[in-house]
């Protein structure tokens, strides 16, 4: 039965706020009378317990029990929520339950546990594996091997230096010499290096200075979440965003407690859905964060015919290997491969040794004489296979880990008999053997490395290798299919509104690739491809100062994207793009060479002359971005779900990737069209609120004549339509509107932007859109 999921305060609109010490609870209350006049009806804090220090996200928490003093301390985010209530407003924050940042001088339980060891009270905070790397904790902090760095660790007192960071010395130790002082500690200080493969914490993806924490441990969840909890039923704060619930041990289990403690207030979760996956339907919550919302409206802005040609045309122009950014599924199980044995490579290695473990201590026979190469490869070949983030408790593990995927799973076996090995991994992850409590830790890993490796390969790699169309390498986007169509939109909202009528929707968010003016604008290339194709073959020549094609192809892109812009900006956005993609640079192996010239071309050719014909053309096409960049958002703002605005999107917000979209933003400028809409709409939402909410209703509308592919609109409560013009360069270039019209519901029609505009009846869509490519409507009372 699916539980309860009703909140005493369910938004109509949230504002995502990005705290950080150049911004902080003081500055936000500043912020507030202007965005109770926008509509919202709550501000969205990212996180704000006690974190690193300087820290411009805060998802490195340090201290649960404490509100940051950085942002001002408990007592401003009292203050600051005082002024939003006094304004009409509440509060939604970002909680980070599955992780802490690897900070021993700043976290304070991590200094006990390195400091105590097992017996440590907090010890059972952390996910470390205390039966590898001898019982020491693996701290990947030097800056070479050890024998390189000795001289630099200094004992002062009973701490360990080096450089800006600080260790505990364990009880008695701190008069040995420095050999016998490192063995007898229980962690190790390593080359940085050895993270890869020796690390035994688990992290938050790859990021070692993330440690994984425990919260399917009741003890620790009530340490780490009491004083979220207080300031909740305080009264301080009304929901919560939950990032990140899958790299917990248990999220089912997780969201449950969860949903107790807070008495079933709104909540919404970092959930990235696969196409066509469900959020489990038994989580207790509210729904996602929005991504699978993102996708789809995205997708239907993007024309499917001319994004195939969009690719024949990259593939052309790049030249890609199948594997490295020439195919979407090849492209991203190459990538899955390296990042299992580079990235997550320790991730593995437990993994493997659980499983192995396992199998030679289980009573069934079925389960003995197992090699541990075979059940790596078998794991390996799984995991790789997987085409969702993970499988959960409440979910039927056979429809993640599949027959088809464990059939190809086997052919990566030159000997059959000895391909059994993935038979008895997926029958241990789908529970056949039972479920004590080594068959629940197994599963457990399992399911964690999925998570990571599904975040790694494609958001992180696949991303940034898989360029046609910078626009559908989004979080929670399809790449290889990014085109929806309105049926299969209308689809996607029904079902929102009957199974998570109030879950988060968005289309920026901090962790966007490229907001979503950005992607409005990049979605009218799939309207183009032979103009952009030609004017790229004029702007830019193979072996010409280029680096390598795909790199070419991706950074003209982003200029037209972004628009005008700091050369910075662009240089930094594009020298990310080169290391995450990892093929001829890296994070951690960079090549200078390669990533100078890479520099050099940016500058030369789409930051230099050549570049201002693309922005020429981008200028030729100002009038359908705009149709896009509008259209997008009132579909944001008027379907099903709660919209959240990320800080300064009510205007057009042109951003790349982070730290570029957490740049400060001047509210209360004007931001014309784009701001009348969204003014518009959420006006609408919040003095009407029961026409978007649980209990409203979804009704597609369609448009007749022979431009009627180009009209979307649906019905919100037989109260309110949304009308958005799609595609329209290709409408253009067709001839216009003609007679398209788009056939009303019974009764006459406000047009909320323009109050002396009324429709009746079947409205001609050219006199509909004659103001804006949008339009949105209102039911005059008879």
């Amino acid at each position: 039965m699916t539980p309860e999921r009703r909140d005493p305060a369910v938004p109509t609109a949230t504002y995502r706020l990005q705290l950080q010490p150049g911004f902080p609870f003081a500055a936000a209350a500043e912020a507030v009378p202007y965005l109770a006049s926008l509509g919202v009806s709550h501000l969205h804090l990212s996180p704000v317990l006690e974190a690193v220090p300087g820290s411009q996200h805060g998802y490195d928490v340090v201290d649960h029990a404490r509100v940051r003093e950085e942002l001002g301390g408990e007592e401003g985010l009292r203050e600051l929520s005082r002024t939003a209530r006094r304004h009409g407003l509440g509060l939604v924050v970002d909680i980070v339950p599955n992780h802490m940042a690897m900070s021993p001088r700043h976290n304070a339980a991590l200094w006990d546990v390195l400091r105590d060891g097992p017996s440590s009270r907090r010890a059972r905070w952390f996910d470390i594996d205390w039966e590898a790397q001898g019982g020491q904790v693996l701290l990947p902090v030097l800056g070479g091997p050890l024998g390189e760095e000795a001289d630099r660790l200094k004992v002062d007192g009973d701490v360990l230096r080096y450089y800006d960071h600080t260790f505990p010395l364990r009880e008695g130790t701190a008069g040995l010499p420095l050999p016998q002082l490192l063995d007898a500690q229980w962690y190790r200080p390593v080359w940085w290096r050895l993270a890869r493969t020796e690390l035994n914490y688990r992290r938050f993806f790859s990021i070692s200075e993330l440690i994984g924490v425990r919260v399917e441990d009741p003890e620790v969840f009530e340490v780490t979440h009491g004083k979220i909890l207080e300031l909740l039923h305080g009264g301080v704060i009304d929901g919560l965003r939950v990032d990140h619930p899958d790299g917990l041990a248990d999220p089912d289990g997780y969201l449950r407690r969860l949903h107790e403690a807070t008495g079933g207030r709104w909540t919404v979760v970092e959930k990235i859905l696969a196409d066509g996956e469900p959020l489990p339907p038994s989580w207790p919550v509210a729904g996602t964060t929005g991504y699978d919302a993102l996708r789809h409206v995205d997708g239907v802005f993007t024309d499917p015919a001319g994004f195939g040609e969009l690719l024949g045309r990259y593939r052309a122009f790049a030249a890609p290997q199948t594997d490295r950014g020439g195919d979407w599924d090849a492209t991203v199980r190459r990538a899955a491969y390296k990042v299992l044995t580079h990235e997550l490579a320790t991730e593995m290695d437990r993994l493997t040794r659980t499983a192995v473990r396992l199998c030679a201590t289980a009573p069934e026979t079925a389960l003995r004489d197992r090699a541990p190469w075979a059940l790596r490869t078998a794991l390996l070949e799984l995991l790789v296979r997987l085409d969702v983030y993970r499988p959960y408790a409440s979910v039927d593990a056979a429809s993640v880990v599949t027959e088809e995927a464990a059939d190809g799973a086997r052919r990566a076996f030159a000997v059959p008999e000895e391909a059994g090995a993935v038979d008895v991994v997926r029958d241990l992850v789908l529970g056949r053997y039972g479920d004590g409590p080594a068959h629940v830790e197994f599963r457990t890993r399992f399911a964690q490395t999925a998570s990571a490796l599904r975040a790694k390969s494609v958001e992180d790699t696949a991303f940034y290798r898989y360029v046609p169309l910078l626009s559908a390498t989004e979080v929670g986007g399809e790449p290889g299919d990014p085109a929806v169509d309105p049926d299969r939109f209308h689809a996607y909202c029904a079902r929102v509104q009957r199974d998570w009528p109030v879950t988060g929707t968005v289309l920026s968010t901090h962790d966007a690739k490229r907001s979503a003016d950005v992607r409005a604008a990049l979605h009218v290339l799939t309207e183009c491809p032979e103009r952009w194709a030609d004017l790229l073959a004029g702007v830019s020549r193979t072996g010409d100062g280029v680096p390598d094609a795909q790199l070419a192809w991706a950074a003209w892109q982003t200029v037209f994207g972004l628009g005008p812009a700091e050369e910075e900006r662009v240089q930094a956005a594009l020298l990310k793009h080169v290391r995450e993609a990892g093929l001829f640079t890296s994070w951690t192996e960079q090549e200078p060479p390669y990533e100078e010239a890479v520099a050099r071309f940016v500058s030369a050719g789409p930051c230099g002359v050549p570049g201002r014909k693309v922005a020429e053309f981008r200028a030729s096409l100002e009038p359908h971005i705009r149709a896009n960049v509008l259209g997008a958002a009132l579909v944001h703002l008027t379907m099903p779900g709660v919209p959240d605005l990320y800080q300064g999107t009510e205007h057009e917000y042109r951003a790349l990737v982070d730290p570029d979209n957490r740049r400060p933003v001047r509210f209360g400028e004007d931001g014309g069209d784009k701001e009348a809409v969204t003014r518009a709409a959420l006006a609408l939402r919040a003095r009407r609120p029961e026409l978007f909410g649980e209990t409203a209703s979804y009704e597609p509308l369609t448009a007749e004549g022979p431009a009627a592919a180009h009209c979307l609109a649906f019905a919100r409560s037989g109260e309110v339509i949304t009308a958005v013009t799609r595609l329209s360069l290709r409408l253009a270039d067709s001839g216009g509107w003609h007679d398209t019209r788009l056939p009303l519901p019974p009764g006459r029609w406000a047009d909320v932007h323009d109050a002396g505009r009324e429709f009746s009846g079947e409205v001609p869509a050219a006199e509909l859109f004659a103001a804006l490519p949008v339009a949105l409507l209102e039911r005059v009372p008879e």
